[in-house]
């Protein structure tokens, strides 16, 4: 049993050193790719810090009182400084768009965003999800060839569409219920990888602009090049958005977790802010991992926006969850 514990207490030394260290990175101002993506899990580095305090607590060591003060205290600081970061994203928060209110007359619009994964090939999932939920506006994610096939049965119920399959997922395609106007496709800031903006027409006669997004990971992939250009696609976004009267939605695969420095640059302004903010992690990525997920799909709105619901949906068969939002637009 000696042995045992004694082990136990290394095991915990070595996991509060590395959550500790894997914390002060996370914060570091850099652009660098591994900086960036240590950010990314800040839920299960809270969680081992958390034990590590606990299990501090409960095997009284080192013997030596400063150092178990020591790691007691780093334990501490990491643990606020991960909770400071995801505080914002729990339901006890304020809401950064408010709740839809029933009693007022609005338009309802709902959105459907699921990267399928290019080497999925479940096509009939996705279909039954889409003829369960009956979204207004579904954006896909990663389709190849492969996948527009697999969408066409559903096009009878989506008149109105912008198809751009690849095969290097970067992929889009666009199926809309309502009709599209001065749709425009552009490059985000790299060849062969684009984005959607479009305005779409509500049943009453109002028109919303809406930017279907997919921007490079902060990783080396198939476009190594693209590591740190996702700031400037962001700031891009946001300056766009600036310019727009309509009111905005911006929505995809931003390959990005809510509280990293790059996705706030689209609500610095305040003109864009945050569906999830208030309401939830809603941990897209990995859908094939329990432990390993974070939040990589978002909706961004402009201020007109209110939120009637937020959710994760059910696996597809892809690496990521869909998200569904369903948005109000109040009719003043």
């Amino acid at each position: 049993m000696k042995y045992v514990l004694t082990g136990l207490r290394y095991l915990l030394a070595i996991l509060s050193s590395l959550a500790l260290l894997l914390t002060l990175v996370s914060v570091l101002p850099s652009n660098k790719w591994w900086v960036q993506v240590v950010g990314f899990p800040r839920l299960q580095t809270l969680g081992v810090l958390a034990g590590c305090l606990v299990g501090w607590g409960l095997l009284h060591w080192p013997a030596h009182r400063r150092v178990r003060q020591g790691l007691l205290l780093g334990s501490a600081v990491g643990l606020v400084v991960q909770a400071w970061f995801l505080w914002p994203y729990l339901p006890l928060a304020p809401k950064a768009v408010p709740d839809a209110e029933a009693a007022k007359p609005a338009s309802h619009l709902r959105i459907l965003v699921i990267n399928v994964w290019i080497k999925n090939r479940q096509g009939e999932r996705l279909r039954h999800l889409v003829q369960t939920v009956q979204p207004d506006v579904l954006l896909a994610l990663e389709p190849d060839d492969w996948w527009a096939q697999a969408m066409r049965p559903l096009q009878p119920s989506y008149p109105y569409r912008v198809e751009l399959p690849r095969d290097d997922a970067y992929g889009m395609i666009l199926y809309s219920r309502l009709p599209l106007a001065d749709t425009q496709v552009q490059d985000l800031l790299q060849r062969g990888v684009p984005s959607i903006r479009t305005h779409l027409r509500l049943p009453d006669g109002r028109q919303i602009t809406f930017f279907g997004f997919h921007p490079t990971p902060p990783i080396p992939d198939n476009y190594p090049d693209g590591v740190g250009l996702r700031g400037r696609a962001m700031h891009d976004v946001a300056t766009d958005v600036r310019g727009d009267t309509l009111p905005t939605i911006v929505a995809g695969d931003f390959n990005d977790v809510s509280w990293s420095s790059t996705i706030h640059q689209l609500t610095q302004t305040g003109q864009l802010h945050d569906v999830s903010l208030g309401r939830g992690l809603y941990n897209t990525f990995d859908a094939r991992a329990h432990l390993a997920r974070w939040p990589l799909d978002h909706f961004f709105v402009s201020r007109q926006f209110q939120v009637t619901s937020l959710e994760r949906l059910s696996d597809i068969g892809s690496d990521h969850f869909p998200l569904y939002a369903e948005l109000a637009l109040p009719s003043e």
